[in-house]
């Protein structure tokens, strides 16, 4: 098992490595550069940037250097825990995305977490009890969690708070608490305020786990080995919670890869909706902007996240099915 706990993590580390330059190389793909955008908004504000000063910007930000040269800097940066600078801000990245990272990583995996809970028993029960009114009941949740829209779901439970408590239930803190130093009052106020944006972006994948939850599981149902666990007396929770369950976790699992980095990178709506002060809104702006450091940074870090969840379901799957370790020896 850390065999091949090994190996993957080996792949792991070359993954986030092509990640770094497919990211460097897709945010410059569109046409122009920072300064082009810059020149542009100035423009628009009345102002006009000289040759000169477009010329200054370009070599002060080394934007006339070749990609690769570019991306090499940018890797020694990284290498020695800095990200790069800014452009839009005028700071280092570390210094922009600083709290918003993790506050991001809460909100993600509060999700992910809200996702498991709710979508697991339902997907059992689901399955244990197909064309009941609750297997009914869960599937028309689920097609309307795929169906409505996350932000739309935001603005309507803005509007709800507002209308039918008076109050204001985005962001992720209270107004005296959002730039206060870290204390538990600033903790606790985060608890708090933190089940309503989780709701929001879990609930997709929620509607989503319980059908694959539901399909594995019925799959697993009909197999002769449920049968014969049947004859020989085993309790029905035993028969059904020993093996099935467990086996149909693996495509269950294997989705923890790709959730995380879609909970993040889908979240940038709703952040704005709700005013949540996560990574999304300033990945938006950095791409509008064209700040390469800033926006490769924030693609390298879900890249990463996506590298983490998948290593975190290879590790789920080695250990709920025996299967894959008699492979590994």
């Amino acid at each position: 098992m850390l065999a091949y706990i090994g190996r993957r993590a080996l792949l792991a580390v070359f993954t986030v490595w092509a990640i770094s330059m497919l990211a460097f190389v897709i945010i410059q793909l569109p046409p122009g550069d920072y300064v082009s955008s810059y020149i542009a908004q100035m423009a628009a504000m009345g102002s006009v940037v000289s040759d000169e000063e477009a010329q200054t910007l370009r070599i002060q930000y080394g934007l006339g250097q070749p990609i690769y040269v570019q991306y090499w800097k940018w890797m020694k940066q990284i290498a020695e825990g800095n990200f790069g600078f800014s452009m839009e801000w005028r700071r280092p990245v570390t210094e922009v995305i600083g709290e918003r990272l993790w506050l991001t990583v809460v909100v993600a995996v509060s999700a992910l977490l809200l996702t498991w809970v709710l979508a697991l028993p339902i997907g059992i029960y689901s399955a244990v009890r197909q064309y009941s009114f609750g297997d009914y009941a869960a599937t028309f949740i689920g097609f309307l969690g795929l169906a409505v829209p996350n932000f739309l779901l935001a603005l309507v439970l803005l509007y709800l708070g507002f209308t039918l408590f008076n109050a204001h239930i985005g962001g992720l803190f209270s107004p005296e608490l959002q730039d206060a130093p870290w204390n538990l009052a600033r903790v606790w106020d985060l608890l708090k305020h933190l089940p309503i944006p989780a709701l929001i972006l879990g609930l997709a994948g929620t509607a989503q786990q319980i059908r694959i939850m539901r399909a594995n599981l019925l799959d697993e149902l009909r197999k002769p080995y449920v049968v014969t666990a049947r004859s020989k007396g085993l309790t029905e929770a035993r028969v059904i919670l020993k093996y099935p369950v467990r086996l149909a976790l693996n495509p269950f699992a294997s989705t923890i890869g790709y959730t995380l980095p879609y909970i993040v990178s889908g979240s940038i709506i709703v952040s704005l909706v709700l005013g949540l002060p996560t990574v999304g809104p300033l990945l938006l702006k950095a791409l509008i902007s064209q700040d390469m450091f800033l926006a490769g940074t924030i693609v390298l870090l879900l890249g990463i996240m996506t590298v983490i969840g998948t290593l975190i379901s290879d590790i789920v799957l080695v250990w709920i099915d025996p299967r894959i370790r008699l492979e590994d020896t």
